[in-house]
């Protein structure tokens, strides 16, 4: 496994990371879950991504009793604020109320008493950014959060961000968590130059599409059953946008580079991303070991300029580059 640093920060992180988003909890028995787990460890990966929402809260449990019993000093543990945990106004958003409610019941529920890194999940606009600035400053102070990032925000929101923190003396955030693919690279116009330029670091997740750039869906054919596009636990929604025969066809063309460079599909795309100098991490998702330890194998891989222009030229006009298409709610769901 190689190791980078999280944007400008001391902080170093695995080339690959693991996430349990729509797996523990949801999809994979704890059973399983767990050997994912250990898989990674064995691998040498020490991040580990999750968030308060997953699974109804079930993730970071799963994630917790997995993790027990290893050297704390030795892991990086992710999660994340925003989303809906439970049925009231305030169990939800970057309130101040609302983040330090959700910190303490990621901690119990992950069995630390801190966690590396902790992340805005989406942009809240019916929250002043002062007041989430500093609800996540003042954690940081009390030592139960080592660092700050966000997920899925804007260039001119990480911007507005990190005016406030220069300007009142708060912590600066160090990541964003974007999903960003060969199929999906809406970070490269605006998100990826201002966070270059301001040591900010990107943890992408998705690298692989949804499981597409693995070449497993076919154009003219129904989806595998068992995939992601056939889960009805929400993986369906995001997968689809991928689901046509143009792209899906033009996904069975990278097999040949693949197949040059002694790859799977797989650690092909996961490689791709980690070609973006920006890129501290890719987040890799597994419902089995043996997917652990084939998308592990894309550390440290170089991609030379020849491989990603045939890349390019194989996806050509179906990547997604909008940089409008990170979305954030007008309103708290």
């Amino acid at each position: 496994m190689e190791f980078r640093h999280l944007g400008r920060s001391g902080l170093k992180i695995s080339e690959i990371s693991y996430g349990n988003w729509l797996t523990h909890g949801s999809q994979v028995e704890e059973d399983a879950a767990r050997a994912c787990v250990h898989a990674a460890l064995d691998e040498g990966i020490t991040t580990f991504d999750t968030a308060d929402v997953y699974a109804g809260t079930r993730a970071e449990e799963v994630l917790g009793r997995a993790l027990k019993g290893q050297r704390r000093e030795g892991l990086e543990i992710f999660t994340k604020v925003y989303w809906p945990t439970g049925p009231g106004q305030n169990d939800r958003g970057l309130s101040r109320k609302h983040i330090f409610e959700s910190i303490h019941g990621s901690l119990r529920r992950l069995q630390t008493d801190y966690v590396d890194l902790y992340q805005a999940h989406r942009f809240d606009y019916s929250t002043p950014l002062e007041e989430t600035l500093r609800a996540f400053d003042d954690l940081v102070r009390q030592g139960k959060v080592l660092y700050v990032g966000v997920s899925e925000w804007r260039a001119n929101e990480i911007a507005r961000a990190l005016k406030i923190a220069d300007e009142m003396g708060f912590d600066r955030i160090v990541s964003n968590q974007p999903q960003y693919s060969m199929l999906w690279r809406v970070i490269e116009g605006e998100v990826v130059p201002l966070c270059e330029k301001e040591g900010i670091g990107q943890i992408v997740w998705s690298p692989i599409a949804q499981g597409v750039l693995t070449g497993k869906y076919l154009p003219g054919q129904p989806p595998p059953q068992g995939s992601r596009a056939t889960d009805d636990k929400g993986g369906a929604d995001f997968v689809k946008r991928f689901l046509n025969d143009d792209v899906l066809t033009r996904v069975q063309q990278l097999k040949p580079i693949a197949a040059d460079l002694g790859l799977t599909m797989a650690q092909l795309a996961v490689a791709w991303v980690l070609q973006n100098p920006n890129v501290s991490s890719a987040i890799v998702g597994a419902s089995r070991p043996e997917q652990v330890r084939d998308n592990a194998k894309a550390a440290g891989v170089k991609l030379d300029a020849d491989v990603l222009k045939r890349i390019d030229d194989v996806l050509g006009p179906v990547v997604e580059r909008d940089p409008a298409k990170t979305v954030s709610p007008k309103t708290r769901p």
